[in-house]
């Protein structure tokens, strides 16, 4: 079995902040910026326009930045990688932070935006592609259905990145697979939750839309992240040997 890297160098401990800090934290702010933008913004649209709307930003980003950092742009596509034995506990903790910072200010530039159309515009409870579930909200699923779905889907969105990723991936068409793979999942899955499969995804516009979005988080922080490492456990065991 192959023994995951764990022995981090005590120089790489004094580069917190490096290029591959930056490429996350740009990459995730992109995809927040526009995927969610695409909903505030562009006035909503149907399961394909706004998959699409993610999947080629994040497909943008793997091509541009995601070569400094590996291109995660997810916290749970992060440990899968962990959990998989492709990445350390320190590039974790390093990788979510920058994601997270992403995020909020991917969200934050959203909302500068929308303020300037607006003149009386209020952010709390306003649609800025935050997910959610239960009555009243898209398909009007319940928490099962919610925490379900999200497992569910981040699980074959990573096990698609540690396959095209992997020893027999296709490192130079791994990003386009990918984007389109998140397309893909939008389309049975939207109405759900509107599809996160990222923490991040959810966390920067819940920061600002509150209410429900911020409640609800949890779901989509911890069922992504449970999708995820089931995938890398999925491949690390060889139960899936990609």
């Amino acid at each position: 079995m192959a023994k995951r890297a764990s022995r981090i160098p005590a120089t790489a401990r004094k580069d917190f902040i490096d290029q591959k800090f930056i490429a996350e934290l740009v990459g995730t702010l992109v995809l927040i910026l526009v995927g969610c933008g695409a909903i505030a913004i562009g006035g909503g649209g149907t399961a394909l326009q706004i998959g699409l709307a993610f999947g080629l930003a994040i497909t943008a980003m793997a091509y541009s930045v995601g070569p400094l950092s590996g291109g995660h742009f997810n916290p749970a596509v992060t440990v899968a990688m962990w959990a998989a034995g492709r990445t350390t506990g320190w590039e974790v903790l390093r990788y979510v932070i920058a994601q997270a910072i992403g995020a909020v200010i991917g969200a934050g530039i959203l909302v500068a935006i929308l303020k300037g159309r607006v003149a009386d515009f209020n952010v709390i409870g306003s649609n800025l592609g935050q997910n959610g579930f239960g009555p009243g909200v898209l398909g009007g699923y319940g928490p099962f259905a919610a925490m379900f779905t999200e497992i569910v889907a981040t699980l074959i969105f990573t096990l698609v990145i540690l396959g095209v990723t992997g020893r027999r991936g296709t490192p130079a068409f791994a990003g386009l697979i990918i984007g389109l793979t998140l397309a893909l999942l939008h389309l049975p899955f939207m109405n759900v939750t509107g599809l996160s499969v990222n923490p991040a995804r959810s966390l920067g516009p819940a920061v600002y839309a509150q209410g429900a979005a911020l409640t609800q988080l949890w779901v989509f922080i911890v069922m992504p992240v449970v999708g995820g490492a089931l995938a890398g456990w999925l491949v690390k065991a060889k139960t899936i040997d990609i």
